[in-house]
């Protein structure tokens, strides 16, 4: 899948891309439960769009990484498309032709924000 075929409200996301910039995770305490957020911004040649990193995943890209995205889900806030793996998808990052392994699926969906709690602070 190329990023200029993504749509809003897309599901069963599967996109690999280059990380060409990653923003300052932020902090937000939620229902007294602290999580972080950063957002990066993936390129192909078809095209960018913001990737929303959330929790450890702030720590795990960097710029010029490779990003794999499996069963991602394409949110909208204020009119701008962003990726997310949301609560069931994975992300694989491949660093100087090492790879990362996949982040493991969260199984009870109480570890991550939900996607109306994603865009909180932006």
């Amino acid at each position: 899948m190329k990023i200029s075929e993504l749509t809003p409200r897309m599901g069963n996301v599967e996109l690999t891309a280059k990380v060409i910039e990653v923003g300052e995770p932020r902090t937000f305490n939620k229902f007294g439960k602290e999580g972080k957020v950063a957002n990066a911004i993936l390129e192909d040649e078809s095209g960018t769009i913001k990737l929303s990193l959330w929790n450890e995943q702030a720590d795990q890209v960097s710029a010029g990484d490779t990003v794999t995205i499996k069963n991602g889900y394409v949110n909208e806030w204020q009119g701008e498309m962003q990726l997310s793996t949301g609560k069931f998808g994975s992300l694989e990052v491949k660093k100087g032709g090492e790879e990362k392994m996949p982040e493991e699926e969260k199984k009870d969906g109480g570890d991550e924000p939900s996607f109306e709690e994603e865009n909180l602070g932006e």
